[in-house]
């Protein structure tokens, strides 16, 4: 009795199974979030304070200038097309956006908030110590795109000049000292 009972249970679970009419309307649609229990509800999208779309906007800009200097030639202490080095592609691309920041990079990296790197959002700036020796950072980069934990930053570095490099490189993750947002 008690199979049979079990049985029919799970033939009429089986059989409700996507059986829900489905309607449709002309305005746009609203995603669906659908229950462990199968009930769907509609849920609106989060919306964006206009305060985080201010910054996103300005995370955009400055990571769209900062990619302005792709190509350009290292040069210790430059600033220019025709050479720059890591500190000074990120003072000229927050500059050109009117952002007062730091010249160099020991002193940039003591501005803004610590973040984690999985809070890490386009227009952070993530900073590195490359030298054995040295006991500060020495090294700034502009994240320009994360994609899960894929964090693309651009920098200028002294064999390739300036160029968009991944944190999952061994170089640069072994490197990393830490993250922080300035906007």
């Amino acid at each position: 009795m008690l199979k049979k009972v079990l049985y029919f249970l799970s033939l009429l679970l089986v059989a409700s199974c996507g059986s829900k009419k489905r309607t449709y309307s002309k305005s746009k649609p609203k995603p669906i979030i659908v229950s462990v229990e199968g009930s769907a509800e509609e849920v609106a999208p989060p919306k964006e304070s206009k305060k985080e779309k201010r910054k996103n906007t300005k995370a955009k800009v400055i990571v769209s200038t900062a990619l302005k200097y792709s190509g350009t030639r290292y040069k210790y202490g430059g600033t220019t097309k025709k050479g720059m080095d890591c500190s000074g592609l990120i003072f000229v691309s927050l500059k050109e956006n009117d952002i007062l920041f730091p010249r160099v990079s020991y002193q940039m990296a003591e501005k803004g908030k610590r973040i984690k790197l999985t809070q890490v959002q386009k227009g952070d700036l993530l900073y590195f110590k490359t030298s054995k020796r040295g006991k500060r950072i020495n090294h700034v980069g502009l994240v320009v795109d994360v994609k899960g934990s894929n964090i693309k930053f651009i920098h200028s570095t002294t064999s390739r000049g300036v160029i968009v490099s991944s944190l999952r490189e061994g170089y640069w993750n072994h490197a990393f000292v830490k993250a922080m947002r300035i906007l």
